[in-house]
């Protein structure tokens, strides 16, 4: 089975872009399924079952959904080697910036939108620069001078990764995503594989359920600014 992962900032349109995807695969006599991660609330699930989509969801509730991701994915998995599939999509909840939700030697996907400002692709972290495909959504919306100028953007962050404009509308790009999603390499077990990138380090007294404000009450990795 193959295992893609797919990431992006929120309502960047990965759902969107996602349905589109596996409506070619579909076409192309592929099974796919799909786990859902999201934090407080999503339908999306249901969405994928309307269209018969064997689907997932997980809510990492208080957790860091990044977090969430890799303690489950496994199981995950697991589950979707039992449906028979042959293809798996993980999409992960709206992340932050610094977030780490791909896995070496699983194809990596990171979707982000035209609309989300020029600087945007500098202050994303390993999800957008480890990436192994980039697909940039809304660009119906833009001019193609500034689609131009917003792929170059990103190109500076992640001069290997594959560029692609996908309309997660009309599902313009849909089929060329899923050529490269084809060439994925099929996965036996996520055991012992590691994470691309490092998670977000923090263990403080905030992260156990702390409210109050005040350095009395602030405990563990704890980083403080120079004023």
């Amino acid at each position: 089975m193959k295992l893609i992962t797919v990431s992006g900032p929120p309502s960047s349109g990965k759902t969107a872009v996602i349905m589109k995807v596996i409506e070619s695969l579909k076409a192309q006599n592929k099974k796919v399924g799909v786990v859902k991660f999201d934090c407080l609330l999503t339908d999306d699930d249901l969405l994928f079952k309307k269209q018969g989509i064997p689907v997932l969801k997980g809510l990492s509730g208080a957790l860091c959904p990044d977090h969430y991701f890799v303690s489950n994915i496994e199981k995950c998995f697991n589950w979707g080697k039992e449906e028979k599939l042959d293809i798996l999509i993980s999409e992960s909840a709206g992340l932050c910036n610094r977030c780490s939700p791909h896995i070496k030697d699983i194809t990596a996907v990171c979707v982000i939108d035209n609309l989300s400002g020029l600087n945007t692709p500098k202050k994303i972290g390993p999800m957008l620069k480890s990436a192994d495909i980039v697909v940039i959504t809304k660009g119906d919306i833009v001019s193609q001078a500034e689609r131009e100028v917003f792929a170059a953007k990103v190109r500076q962050v992640n001069p290997t990764a594959k560029i692609l404009h996908v309309n997660g509308l009309t599902g313009q790009g849909a089929y060329e995503l899923t050529l490269l999603l084809n060439q994925s390499q099929d996965v036996e077990t996520l055991e012992g594989k590691s994470l691309r990138f490092s998670m977000p380090s923090a263990l403080c007294s905030y992260c156990l359920g702390e409210t109050r404000i005040g350095e009395k009450y602030q405990v563990g990795n704890v980083r403080k600014m120079d004023v």
